[in-house]
């Protein structure tokens, strides 16, 4: 087998395989691991592979000792709609589902964290590759289906500075196209931003917590289109709105280079 054919192939297995985020997330919710007994979490069939890469991997949006009292708030708002207690005390999957967030899109996949160790083991997600809790992006998504809506609850911090004092209109811009682009991808599949327009109406004070809100717009073939706000926590200032356009991909030929 040529290099090449090498390469072909495995993009096609990988392309097989980050189907899979797609897939965990139209599945019904299950109870977290016993230590986080109020998380929600996607119940998914998982294979077998080989002891030394079976570990589930860490998943960033579970409380750490370095989220406020308001980001913690919100989430206990939120993950109690994960689950619903139905006729005869029996619990069952509410309108909310929690997202689970790792350092590298492999890992949504089965087999993703084996994978993640033998293709560019070094490389690791934008958002998620600061060590020390609280320093960087700190934020927990949940998405509703039915109504078609997304909503993170994102705390910044001191290492997101822009203008003293705030968040940088970057760090900004990145939330904003993670959160449409999930929240696009839980829609339509894998997809790649095409299109991403922001407009700044009051800057997000460093240390603070916002909501970002993400909404569909209307799909259009291949296109995906997107709305998005960021509030202030009770929802009185709005910080900043935007429209995003992503497009459905072919991840084995995206990962082919074509």
């Amino acid at each position: 087998m040529t290099h090449e054919s090498h390469r072909v192939q495995m993009a096609r297995s990988l392309g097989r395989l980050l189907k899979g985020f797609q897939s965990l997330t139209s599945l019904p919710a299950m109870r977290a691991q016993r230590s986080h007994p109020s998380a929600c979490v996607p119940c998914r069939t998982t294979v077998a592979l080989p002891s030394l890469f079976s570990f589930k991997p860490r998943d960033f949006s579970l409380p750490n000792s370095s989220w406020s009292s308001e980001i913690m708030r919100l989430y206990d708002h939120y993950n109690s709609q994960c689950e619903v207690e139905a006729e005869g005390g029996e619990t069952q999957g509410g309108p909310w589902q929690r997202l689970p967030s790792y350092n590298r899109s492999l890992k949504y996949a089965t087999g993703g964290v084996y994978l993640s160790k033998i293709i560019q083991s070094r490389a690791r997600l934008f958002t998620r590759n600061i060590r020390e809790p609280g320093a960087a992006f700190e934020y927990v998504l949940f998405v509703n289906k039915e109504e078609q809506r997304c909503v993170c609850i994102f705390q910044a911090g001191h290492l997101l500075e822009g203008p003293p004092g705030h968040v940088h209109g970057g760090a900004i811009a990145t939330m904003i196209d993670n959160v449409t682009g999930t929240h696009a991808t839980v829609l339509s599949g894998p997809v790649m931003t095409a299109n991403l327009n922001i407009n700044y109406r009051s800057p997000v004070p460093l240390g603070s917590t916002v909501l970002i809100e993400s909404s569909l717009d209307t799909k259009e073939g291949r296109k995906t289109f997107i709305s998005c706000k960021v509030t202030s926590t009770d929802g009185s200032k709005l910080h900043t709105e935007a429209t995003a356009l992503f497009l459905s991909i072919n991840v084995s030929h995206l990962l082919r280079g074509g």
